[in-house]
């Protein structure tokens, strides 16, 4: 059975990822967030979009490490993933620039959606 390698290193990164944001956007965004005097109604809602965003982290997370174990046919989802994390990574970039601060999530979103292209491209070679 032929593995991808760069899919199983994007999934790795993708975990830590994941993790990071669960435990430590918790720990320093959501808990004082949810102590700021914000409405109640705002609070939920950007904790809600908070925890999406956890599991799409997750979900995609299961995708790469699958498809890097089985390659076959995984190209297109692959593709789409990677995609929408280097636009991700690319709106950091943005917010980051505009607001003159560093938001360094794109640090590790965009070498995950590079990634996931590079593997897509070792299996087009297949």
């Amino acid at each position: 059975m032929s593995k991808n390698n760069y899919w199983l290193v994007a999934a790795f990164i993708n975990t830590l990822t994941a993790l990071l944001h669960l435990i430590g956007g918790q720990l320093e965004l959501i808990r004082p967030l949810l102590d700021s005097n914000l409405p109640w109604q705002a609070k939920t809602e950007l904790l809600g979009v908070w925890h999406m965003v956890t599991v799409f982290l997750f979900a995609t997370s299961i995708v790469y490490w699958r498809a890097g174990t089985q390659p076959q046919n995984k190209l297109e989802v692959v593709a789409f993933i990677s995609y929408l994390y280097l636009l991700f990574g690319g709106i950091f970039v943005a917010c980051s620039i505009y607001a003159a601060l560093l938001a360094p999530q794109f640090i590790l979103l965009i070498p995950i959606g590079l990634l996931g292209l590079v593997g897509k491209q070792k299996e087009n070679k297949k």
